[in-house]
């Protein structure tokens, strides 16, 4: 019986060969501190290629050193990443995958030496610095830095750009009016809050024409935060603006208790997709094949987004399929071990 979870799926001119995209999730293993790729990023990535995930997506990349979560992330700020992006690329493509990466800037969650910067200035925690406030001419550096970025991840061969406006980073401390206390045009209502990210799109635009994620926390978990209705309105906004597929987490923009549960965010995906007619991913505790599957079959999602248990198991495709019921294909050098 044909599953869901195994069809292909096309967003704009790249098709994809499941709904299993491969989450981006920090390693912290660029040991050289300069943003490079190190052979752990081309064998971690590779192995979830070979396991069948249909969209590999690589770690959160920034785009500005003083943007990164720790000096041990991957950067896409200077020409000289391209050459180790490639080799990502090409090992990832090379069994049947396309290839994803996550441009960010992880604004006054910033882990690095130096100044850190932010919409407004005020810090995540007590026990974190407080950010400056970005000025006008920061945030048009910034803007440029994501369209840079952009035109990096072209150069290096990835199918998919999904942009980073989750998880308490610059994009979402704009967007939510718990860490965007400006008065000028960034600030204010939700239209103002926007603009940030709104100009990133536009310029983004004029250097790639493919298939344009983004990833937003869907929920703040916070009193004065934004709402599933805001939610639904940048949905619409983005819908209009060609971003191709809202990739739905939620919370980490002010520190809050997030009940945890299965699926426990799958239900913003769904919102989404139905009030603001736009396809969605859907991530968060998705465990099993049968679980997925509900979710696709019951249209509460367009692609399912797997982040722990990838880490546990690249092959997780394999025990999805036989949880299914259904056959995939083998890797070749497998095949004796999955047939």
């Amino acid at each position: 019986m044909s599953r869901m979870l195994f069809s292909p799926y096309t967003i704009k001119n790249v098709t994809i060969k499941n709904r299993i995209v491969m989450s981006p999730m920090c390693m912290y293993s660029s040991d050289t501190k300069d943003g490079h790729t190190r052979p752990f990023h081309l064998a971690h990535y590779e192995a979830r290629s070979i396991g069948q995930v249909g969209l590999v997506m690589i770690e959160a990349t920034a785009v500005d050193p003083q943007g990164r979560i720790s000096d041990q992330d991957l950067g896409i700020w200077d020409d000289d990443h391209i050459e180790g992006l490639q080799k990502v690329v090409s090992r990832i493509q090379a069994h049947g995958a396309k290839a994803a990466i996550q441009l960010a800037h992880a604004g006054r969650k910033a882990m690095v030496d130096g100044d850190i910067f932010a919409p407004s200035a005020i810090a995540f925690q007590e026990d974190m610095r407080t950010p400056k406030e970005m000025t006008q001419t920061k945030i048009e550096e910034t803007i440029e830095a994501f369209k840079n970025g952009a035109t990096r991840a072209k150069k290096a061969g990835f199918d998919v750009i999904e942009l980073h406006g989750a998880h308490g980073y610059l994009i979402n401390e704009f967007l939510s009016p718990l860490t965007n206390k400006r008065k000028d045009e960034y600030g204010g209502d939700l239209k103002g809050r926007y603009m940030f990210l709104r100009n990133i799109i536009d310029v983004v635009k004029t250097v790639w024409d493919g298939p344009l994620l983004i990833r937003l926390s869907a929920a703040e978990y916070a009193e004065g935060g934004n709402t599933i209705e805001d939610f639904v309105q940048l949905g619409q906004w983005l819908k209009e603006q060609g971003i191709d597929l809202i990739d739905c987490s939620s919370g980490a923009v002010v520190p809050a208790k997030i009940p945890v549960f299965p699926g426990y965010q799958v239900k913003y995906a769904e919102t989404i997709r139905r009030e603001a007619d736009i396809p969605t991913g859907a991530v968060g505790m998705i465990t099993s094949g049968l679980q997925a599957e509900e979710i696709l079959r019951n249209e509460r999602a367009d692609l399912i987004f797997i982040g722990r248990e990838l880490l546990r198991n690249p092959y997780w495709a394999r025990q999805a399929a036989l949880e299914l019921n259904t056959e995939i294909e083998a890797p070749t050098p497998y095949k004796r071990g999955w047939n």
